[in-house]
């Protein structure tokens, strides 16, 4: 499957997420200060920083599911002012009901889960396929692997079609092979779909290998420090002169010393 082959340039010119001055506090403690940015319609976008930076607070309020103290976020130009249908959310855990199968999670997704109507149960289907759980639609999470479960998260997310998907560490949990899979097929579900994705992770080669940019951000309190724009063909080799010079670039900004 052939990748968008359009430029984060271009992806970057039609603004779909806008965050503007955004703060916020719990009690004592500073999680967001100020914090202003924007992703491009279609682009994938990563978020990096050290622990405490305010990543998860960032999605969380994107995702309407927490409000900031002060400043604004916009989506497709509309002000955030709680959940909608227009941003599906992928958690690190994979918070999946273990009493529901495989198609089961997937239909939690839709309006009407428990609806047995064609158009329903055609994009379970669907979304069974893309992520590709052919034959595990009965399983139960509990016979899953760590991988098959985050892809019923992403399925999950899928389902009423969002303009949005936001994924907070989704593949931190499982193993370096497992996760190089699942890299390969979020890209090609990306491709599919030509959604806009914004990505947080700690993973400074998670990072470069599946972002059009990366913001990097500083910690205590949460701010952005820069954004790097990762001009790489996919699909990326990490050994690859450009990759390895992303990754230091990144490293360096977040005040990391060279791996030995």
């Amino acid at each position: 499957m052939a990748l968008s082959s359009e430029s984060p340039v271009n992806r970057e010119s039609r603004e779909k997420i806008t965050v503007q001055n955004v703060s916020r506090a719990y009690d004592s403690t500073q999680a967001l200060e100020g914090v202003s940015l924007s992703v491009g319609e279609g682009e994938f976008c990563c978020i990096v920083g050290p622990s405490g930076c305010g990543k998860t607070t960032l999605l969380r309020a994107i995702a309407g599911l927490d409000d900031p103290d002060t400043g604004s976020i916009l989506v497709g130009g509309d002000p955030v002012t709680g959940p909608g249908l227009d941003r599906g959310m992928v958690f690190q855990e994979y918070a999946l009901f273990p009493w529901r199968t495989v198609r089961g999670n997937i239909r939690f997704g839709l309006d009407r889960p428990a609806c047995g109507c064609p158009d329903c149960e055609a994009r379970a289907r669907e979304l069974i396929e893309l992520v590709g759980l052919d034959g595990f639609e009965d399983a139960y999470p509990k016979e899953l692997s760590g991988g098959m479960k985050q892809r019923v998260g992403i399925a999950r997310a899928l389902t009423p079609d969002p303009e949005i998907l936001l994924m907070d560490e989704p593949f931190g949990s499982v193993d370096a092979r497992t996760r190089d899979r699942l890299h390969t097929e979020l890209l090609d579900i990306w491709a599919q779909t030509e959604q806009t994705v914004v990505f947080v992770t700690h993973d400074i080669d998670e990072a470069v290998k599946l972002a059009d940019r990366v913001v990097v951000m500083d910690a205590e309190p949460g701010m952005v420090q820069s954004t790097v724009s990762i001009d790489v063909e996919r699909p990326r080799e990490r050994t690859a002169h450009d990759f390895v010079e992303y990754v230091a670039q990144i490293r360096a900004e977040l005040g990391e010393p060279e791996p030995r």
